[in-house]
């Protein structure tokens, strides 16, 4: 269906009912007859939760704008998982603080294995001593091993050691005082370095268990950083005099993304096919009073900025109940920052931001959910998440509608049967459309007409039930 013009609210109800937009071309799924079919999903942001692999992703982004770089096996790990999801321990992702505490630790644990090293008990030998070397059996006496066999054999008889010829063979041999005490307080440090690191890593986990979204968004950044990251929202329809400055960068990283990440030809990804897909919007401009914080409703673009350099860039829609993700793509040279990821975490942190000022958008639309391609599944990783039932468009948990997907890839998920959709009860009187640039009821423009069209009043009414009752009614569908 090609929108003309939408206001949001009624594109509200037309996602609300599994529709979706590119460009200004509105699609729905036939779910019931795809091999893959598509669910709606959605985020509650004022419920969201923080997974550990989304923790890591800030934090990897703070630390590569703090020093400037990132260990080669953290790029390895993010680049490996096509869900942006690291590879790495928790233990590794704690802060400054316990790293240095961690490098001390090291470092003494390392003149203490020195120390180890070279202290021996008595009666074991070095592996550059030969092999002849003497040990001291007992008084002034100094005998070779073979010899020193050989006497304890005639030392003892039947079981009993003679007064005066030497220790008892079957105990260990006797260590210095000075020595028993060295072991003891080396295993005592070596217990204590234990639990201070257990004590350490704990705290740390207890308190980056309790940061936000929010925290890690708005954590200040130290003076001396390597980098800065500005991400500006910019109008792109009716575009905005920011977004036209930045066009032509826009682009060009659109076309490398598309040809690096998507290996489509050159040829596909010019301008004109840019600005169709990712530009131009149906829906209707509503901007907010000057100096306020919601930048308005319509169609945005979320730039990127990395030390004035454009490394990504996120398509969205701001609707009255959502932020609603068109597309995302940024820069391959970034990829090491699971850049996806990130971008959606920013956009779930927008609306947080934009509902405490509008409290009726609650939500953040991540387009479909497709059960049976894999690389789609990392949408159900945001949490609390909820899918649409395909037929009677009510929003479950997506913990309960996973165990129906894996039984079938298409299942109705409401499960009371008694249920129907009233938004589809709609009758051919209820549609408006728009006939020589005049609104008017369906039935009215039927009248109009010298002939009585069969076929065409089953078009509108298939129309009217995929849209629902109410936009049925606020919408002009054009008519010849």
């Amino acid at each position: 269906m090609w929108a003309h013009s939408l206001t949001v609210r009624n594109y509200q109800d037309l996602i609300d009912r599994g529709w979706r937009r590119s460009g200004k071309y509105c699609y729905k799924p036939a779910m019931d007859k795809t091999c893959c079919p598509q669910y709606t999903i959605r985020c509650s942001v004022s419920d969201f939760k923080l997974k550990k692999s989304q923790k890591k992703v800030l934090r990897l982004m703070n630390r590569f704008l703090i020093y400037g770089n990132v260990l080669e096996s953290e790029k390895d790990s993010v680049e490996s998982r096509a869900t942006g999801e690291f590879a790495l321990k928790a233990n590794d992702c704690i802060d400054d603080e316990c790293i240095e505490r961690r490098a001390a630790i090291a470092e003494r644990g390392s003149d203490d294995k020195k120390l180890n090293d070279s202290i021996r008990p008595i009666g074991e030998r070095s592996k550059d001593s030969p092999s002849t070397s003497l040990e001291c059996v007992g008084g002034n006496e100094r005998v070779a091993p073979k010899e020193r066999r050989e006497k304890r054999e005639k030392m003892t008889t039947d079981g009993n050691v003679k007064k005066g010829l030497g220790p008892n063979p079957d105990k260990p041999l006797c260590k210095k005082a000075k020595l028993i005490r060295m072991e003891r307080k080396l295993e005592k440090l070596a217990k204590t370095t234990e639990n201070d690191l257990e004590q350490t890593e704990t705290r740390s986990k207890r308190e980056t268990a309790g940061k936000t979204l929010r925290d890690y968004v708005v954590e200040p950044l130290p003076p001396n950083s390597a980098h800065t990251l500005e991400i500006r929202t910019v109008r792109c329809d009716p575009p905005s005099k920011e977004f036209l400055r930045s066009y032509n960068e826009t682009y060009k990283l659109y076309q490398k993304y598309q040809i690096t990440i998507h290996k489509d030809p050159p040829e596909r990804c010019v301008s004109a096919q840019f600005y169709r897909f990712l530009v131009t919007s149906p829906l209707e401009c509503v901007s907010e009073s000057p100096g306020s914080l919601h930048p308005g409703y319509g169609s945005f673009h979320q730039q990127y900025w990395l030390d004035g350099k454009l490394i990504a860039v996120g398509v969205i829609d701001i609707l009255p109940n959502c932020i609603s993700s068109v597309y995302f793509y940024y820069d391959p040279q970034y990829g090491f920052l699971s850049l996806g990821t990130y971008g959606a975490l920013r956009e779930i942190a927008f609306a947080q931001e934009l509902s405490n000022i509008s409290p009726e958008l609650r939500y953040y639309y991540m387009g479909f959910y497709i059960h049976n391609c894999i690389k789609m599944r990392y949408k159900g990783q945001f949490r609390p998440s909820f899918l649409l039932c395909p037929e009677i468009y009510t929003w479950h948990p997506i913990e309960r509608a996973i165990p129906k997907l894996e039984t079938s890839s298409y299942s109705r998920l409401e499960e009371r049967r008694n249920v129907e959709d009233e938004e589809s009860k709609v009758n051919l009187e209820d549609v408006m459309v728009l006939h020589r640039r005049t609104a008017l009821a369906y039935t009215v423009y039927t009248a109009l007409k010298l002939f009585r069209n069969t076929e065409e009043n089953g078009e509108v009414l298939e129309y009217a039930k995929l849209v629902g009752k109410k936009c049925a009614r606020r919408t002009l569908l054009y008519r010849k």
